[in-house]
């Protein structure tokens, strides 16, 4: 089944290619969306696919990319967007 979520990642999440780690898995586990920085140093994504790829996606945002921190993962289901490719806005 696919699904939709919104997350917010806050912590050390900019300045540490978050944006692009995030891209190059959602790529491999063939989800769509768009991840952002926000101005609070915090980050956008959303994500959309299958349910075991999204989980998958959302377990690795606890963690992120070798030098970022993660202090909190915020992540709630919206309804679908059918986003076509991940792409990383500015």
């Amino acid at each position: 089944m696919k699904r939709r979520y919104k997350i917010i990642i806050k912590g050390k999440v900019q300045g540490v290619g978050f944006r692009f780690s995030a891209q190059a898995l959602a790529n491999k586990l063939n989800l769509t969306g768009f991840v952002k920085n926000l101005h609070n140093q915090s980050l956008l994504i959303q994500i959309e696919g299958e349910d075991e790829s999204v989980n998958k996606f959302i377990d690795w945002c606890n963690t992120g990319p070798l030098f970022a921190v993660i202090d909190e993962v915020i992540s709630e289901e919206q309804d679908l967007m059918d986003y076509q490719t991940f792409e990383i806005k500015r």
